[in-house]
Protein backbone atom coordinates (compact mmCIF):
# COMPACT_ATOMS: atom_id res chain seq x y z
CA UNK A 1 0.00 0.00 0.00
CA UNK A 2 1.27 3.09 -1.38
CA UNK A 3 0.50 6.30 0.78
CA UNK A 4 1.37 10.06 -0.11
CA UNK A 5 1.03 13.20 1.82
CA UNK A 6 0.84 17.34 0.30
CA UNK A 7 0.44 20.41 1.69
CA UNK A 8 -0.71 21.45 -2.31
CA UNK A 9 -1.74 25.29 -0.86
CA UNK A 10 -4.78 25.37 -3.17
CA UNK A 11 -6.22 22.55 -5.33
CA UNK A 12 -7.18 25.18 -7.69
CA UNK A 13 -3.92 26.46 -8.42
CA UNK A 14 -2.20 23.27 -8.15
CA UNK A 15 -4.57 20.65 -9.75
CA UNK A 16 -2.62 19.46 -12.35
CA UNK A 17 0.76 19.18 -10.10
CA UNK A 18 -1.39 16.53 -8.29
CA UNK A 19 -2.43 14.74 -11.22
CA UNK A 20 1.34 14.43 -12.79
CA UNK A 21 2.28 13.42 -9.29
CA UNK A 22 -0.81 10.94 -9.41
CA UNK A 23 0.55 9.83 -12.52
CA UNK A 24 4.01 9.34 -12.16
CA UNK A 25 4.02 7.62 -8.66
CA UNK A 26 0.28 6.06 -8.44
CA UNK A 27 -0.35 5.96 -4.74
CA UNK A 28 -3.24 4.21 -3.20
CA UNK A 29 -4.14 6.68 -1.21
CA UNK A 30 -3.23 10.81 -0.85
CA UNK A 31 -4.11 12.99 1.73
CA UNK A 32 -3.71 16.63 0.64
CA UNK A 33 -4.02 19.64 2.93
CA UNK A 34 -4.57 23.11 2.73
CA UNK A 35 -7.02 22.64 -0.41
CA UNK A 36 -8.87 25.65 0.38
CA UNK A 37 -12.52 24.80 -1.69
CA UNK A 38 -15.72 23.22 -0.28
CA UNK A 39 -16.63 20.01 -1.03
CA UNK A 40 -18.46 21.21 -3.77
CA UNK A 41 -15.55 23.28 -5.69
CA UNK A 42 -13.05 20.57 -5.16
CA UNK A 43 -12.70 19.21 -8.61
CA UNK A 44 -13.35 15.50 -8.05
CA UNK A 45 -14.38 15.07 -11.63
CA UNK A 46 -11.01 15.94 -12.74
CA UNK A 47 -9.21 13.62 -10.34
CA UNK A 48 -11.57 10.50 -11.16
CA UNK A 49 -10.37 10.79 -15.11
CA UNK A 50 -6.99 9.89 -13.23
CA UNK A 51 -8.41 7.19 -11.77
CA UNK A 52 -8.89 8.48 -7.83
CA UNK A 53 -12.09 8.72 -5.89
CA UNK A 54 -11.96 11.75 -3.36
CA UNK A 55 -12.78 12.14 -0.27
CA UNK A 56 -13.06 15.59 1.19
CA UNK A 57 -13.65 18.06 4.04
CA UNK A 58 -13.20 21.42 2.64
CA UNK A 59 -13.71 24.81 3.96
CA UNK A 60 -13.90 28.17 2.12
CA UNK A 61 -10.32 30.20 1.11
CA UNK A 62 -8.59 28.64 3.99
CA UNK A 63 -7.65 25.13 5.39
CA UNK A 64 -9.39 22.02 4.21
CA UNK A 65 -8.38 18.21 3.94
CA UNK A 66 -8.79 15.70 1.41
CA UNK A 67 -7.95 11.97 0.25
CA UNK A 68 -7.07 10.68 -2.93
CA UNK A 69 -7.58 6.98 -3.51
CA UNK A 70 -6.93 4.86 -6.35
CA UNK A 71 -9.95 3.63 -8.20
CA UNK A 72 -9.74 -0.55 -7.75
CA UNK A 73 -8.02 0.45 -4.55
CA UNK A 74 -10.02 -0.16 -1.31
CA UNK A 75 -12.90 2.21 -0.82
CA UNK A 76 -12.65 5.06 2.15
CA UNK A 77 -14.91 3.81 5.26
CA UNK A 78 -15.73 4.80 8.53
CA UNK A 79 -15.06 8.13 7.32
CA UNK A 80 -14.54 11.00 10.34
CA UNK A 81 -14.31 14.79 9.57
CA UNK A 82 -13.02 17.04 12.20
CA UNK A 83 -13.62 16.20 15.87
CA UNK A 84 -16.81 14.98 17.48
CA UNK A 85 -17.11 18.09 19.38
CA UNK A 86 -16.46 20.69 16.74
CA UNK A 87 -19.07 23.16 16.27
CA UNK A 88 -19.84 24.37 12.37
CA UNK A 89 -17.14 27.30 12.47
CA UNK A 90 -14.72 24.74 13.36
CA UNK A 91 -11.70 24.56 11.03
CA UNK A 92 -11.49 21.59 8.63
CA UNK A 93 -8.39 20.72 9.69
CA UNK A 94 -8.66 16.60 9.95
CA UNK A 95 -9.91 13.67 7.70
CA UNK A 96 -9.79 10.32 8.88
CA UNK A 97 -10.82 7.16 6.66
CA UNK A 98 -10.26 3.35 6.80
CA UNK A 99 -8.61 1.89 3.39
CA UNK A 100 -8.82 -1.53 3.49
CA UNK A 101 -6.80 -2.70 6.62
CA UNK A 102 -5.31 0.40 7.32
CA UNK A 103 -6.80 3.76 9.26
CA UNK A 104 -5.50 6.47 7.71
CA UNK A 105 -5.50 10.06 9.26
CA UNK A 106 -4.68 13.15 7.42
CA UNK A 107 -4.17 16.47 9.25
CA UNK A 108 -3.24 19.92 8.43
CA UNK A 109 -2.54 21.42 12.14
CA UNK A 110 -2.67 24.42 13.11
CA UNK A 111 0.97 27.00 12.29
CA UNK A 112 0.21 28.99 14.96
CA UNK A 113 1.73 32.43 13.53
CA UNK A 114 4.11 33.18 16.50
CA UNK A 115 4.98 31.96 20.08
CA UNK A 116 3.26 33.46 22.35
CA UNK A 117 -0.03 34.22 20.24
CA UNK A 118 -3.51 33.55 20.42
CA UNK A 119 -2.98 31.45 17.40
CA UNK A 120 -0.38 29.63 19.03
CA UNK A 121 -1.95 28.93 21.76
CA UNK A 122 -4.78 27.41 19.73
CA UNK A 123 -2.31 25.05 17.82
CA UNK A 124 -1.28 23.58 21.39
CA UNK A 125 -4.56 22.98 21.87
CA UNK A 126 -5.28 21.27 18.91
CA UNK A 127 -2.67 19.26 19.24
CA UNK A 128 -3.98 18.18 22.68
CA UNK A 129 -7.09 17.35 21.58
CA UNK A 130 -5.65 15.40 18.53
CA UNK A 131 -3.88 13.09 20.87
CA UNK A 132 -7.09 13.00 23.24
CA UNK A 133 -9.19 11.96 19.96
CA UNK A 134 -6.67 9.49 18.82
CA UNK A 135 -6.89 7.65 22.92
CA UNK A 136 -10.75 7.99 22.49
CA UNK A 137 -10.80 6.49 18.84
CA UNK A 138 -8.22 3.77 18.06
CA UNK A 139 -5.80 1.25 19.37
CA UNK A 140 -2.22 1.82 19.33
CA UNK A 141 -2.32 -2.17 17.97
CA UNK A 142 -4.20 -2.00 14.65
CA UNK A 143 -2.56 0.17 11.86
CA UNK A 144 -3.17 3.62 12.02
CA UNK A 145 -0.72 5.46 9.66
CA UNK A 146 -0.89 9.22 10.48
CA UNK A 147 -0.21 12.04 7.60
CA UNK A 148 0.11 15.45 6.44
CA UNK A 149 1.54 18.61 7.30
CA UNK A 150 2.55 18.56 11.39
CA UNK A 151 3.68 22.13 11.20
CA UNK A 152 6.34 20.94 13.59
CA UNK A 153 10.20 19.95 13.01
CA UNK A 154 10.78 17.56 15.61
CA UNK A 155 14.83 17.46 15.40
CA UNK A 156 17.36 19.32 15.09
CA UNK A 157 18.65 17.75 11.76
CA UNK A 158 14.86 18.63 10.46
CA UNK A 159 15.89 22.67 10.19
CA UNK A 160 18.35 24.32 7.93
CA UNK A 161 19.50 26.40 10.59
CA UNK A 162 18.89 24.97 14.13
CA UNK A 163 19.50 28.22 16.08
CA UNK A 164 17.92 30.28 14.08
CA UNK A 165 14.71 28.61 14.50
CA UNK A 166 15.28 27.48 17.94
CA UNK A 167 12.36 28.74 19.94
CA UNK A 168 10.57 30.34 17.15
CA UNK A 169 7.03 29.27 15.57
CA UNK A 170 7.61 25.55 14.06
CA UNK A 171 10.65 24.46 15.98
CA UNK A 172 9.78 25.89 19.61
CA UNK A 173 10.06 23.63 22.36
CA UNK A 174 6.38 23.23 23.32
CA UNK A 175 5.29 22.47 19.90
CA UNK A 176 7.94 19.88 20.06
CA UNK A 177 6.63 18.75 23.39
CA UNK A 178 2.74 18.16 21.70
CA UNK A 179 4.49 16.47 18.90
CA UNK A 180 6.13 14.16 21.30
CA UNK A 181 3.10 13.68 23.17
CA UNK A 182 1.03 12.86 19.99
CA UNK A 183 4.08 10.46 19.04
CA UNK A 184 3.82 8.76 21.92
CA UNK A 185 0.44 6.95 21.48
CA UNK A 186 2.36 4.76 19.41
CA UNK A 187 3.89 6.49 16.13
CA UNK A 188 6.97 5.92 14.29
CA UNK A 189 8.05 8.46 12.00
CA UNK A 190 8.39 6.57 8.71
CA UNK A 191 10.93 8.64 7.37
CA UNK A 192 13.31 8.16 10.14
CA UNK A 193 13.14 4.41 9.98
CA UNK A 194 14.84 4.69 6.70
CA UNK A 195 17.20 8.24 6.73
CA UNK A 196 19.02 9.37 9.44
CA UNK A 197 20.90 11.97 7.77
CA UNK A 198 20.07 15.66 8.27
CA UNK A 199 19.31 18.26 5.88
CA UNK A 200 16.18 16.72 4.25
CA UNK A 201 13.19 19.06 4.31
CA UNK A 202 9.54 18.87 2.57
CA UNK A 203 9.16 22.78 3.00
CA UNK A 204 10.74 25.82 2.34
CA UNK A 205 9.18 29.73 2.10
CA UNK A 206 8.93 31.31 -1.04
CA UNK A 207 10.89 34.41 0.38
CA UNK A 208 14.39 34.97 -0.51
CA UNK A 209 15.19 32.14 -2.96
CA UNK A 210 14.87 29.51 0.60
CA UNK A 211 14.17 26.67 -1.94
CA UNK A 212 17.61 27.60 -4.01
CA UNK A 213 19.18 27.84 -1.45
CA UNK A 214 18.06 24.65 0.58
CA UNK A 215 16.91 26.70 3.72
CA UNK A 216 14.07 24.43 4.55
CA UNK A 217 12.71 22.30 7.02
CA UNK A 218 11.12 18.90 7.59
CA UNK A 219 7.35 19.32 8.59
CA UNK A 220 5.20 17.10 6.33
CA UNK A 221 5.17 13.85 7.95
CA UNK A 222 3.73 10.21 7.61
CA UNK A 223 4.04 8.11 11.40
CA UNK A 224 2.53 5.05 11.48
CA UNK A 225 1.58 2.60 14.48
CA UNK A 226 3.80 -0.25 15.33
CA UNK A 227 2.05 -3.01 13.07
CA UNK A 228 2.10 -0.29 9.84
CA UNK A 229 5.61 1.03 10.71
CA UNK A 230 6.57 -2.65 10.79
CA UNK A 231 5.20 -3.17 7.26
CA UNK A 232 7.29 0.10 6.24
CA UNK A 233 9.72 -0.40 3.30
CA UNK A 234 10.40 3.19 1.93
CA UNK A 235 9.55 6.35 2.80
CA UNK A 236 11.11 9.72 1.20
CA UNK A 237 10.25 13.08 0.46
CA UNK A 238 9.69 13.42 -3.63
CA UNK A 239 11.42 17.31 -4.08
CA UNK A 240 10.82 17.53 -7.64
CA UNK A 241 7.27 19.12 -7.64
CA UNK A 242 8.90 22.18 -5.51
CA UNK A 243 10.82 22.86 -8.69
CA UNK A 244 7.96 22.81 -10.54
CA UNK A 245 5.99 26.20 -12.48
CA UNK A 246 3.93 28.29 -9.57
CA UNK A 247 4.70 25.08 -7.08
CA UNK A 248 3.62 24.90 -3.51
CA UNK A 249 5.93 25.80 -1.02
CA UNK A 250 5.70 22.06 0.38
CA UNK A 251 7.12 18.94 -0.97
CA UNK A 252 4.86 15.72 -1.06
CA UNK A 253 6.34 12.56 1.11
CA UNK A 254 5.81 8.96 0.29
CA UNK A 255 5.26 5.53 2.17
CA UNK A 256 5.14 1.99 1.28
CA UNK A 257 3.48 0.12 4.09
CA UNK A 258 3.02 -4.01 2.58
CA UNK A 259 -0.01 -4.86 4.55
Amino acid sequence: MKIATWNVNSIRTRKEHVRAFLEEHRPDVLGLQEIKVTDDQFPAAFFAEAGYRSTVYGQKTYNGVAFLAREGFHEAADVARGFPDEGEDAHSRLIAARFGPVVVVNIYLPNGSEVGSEKYAYKLDWMQRLREWLDATYGAEEPVVLVGDFNVAPEDRDVHDPEAWRGRVLFSEPEKEALEAIRAWGFTDCFRLHHEDAGRFSWWDYRMNQFRRDMGLRIDHVWASRPAAEACSVCDIIVEPRRWERPSDHAPVVAEIDL
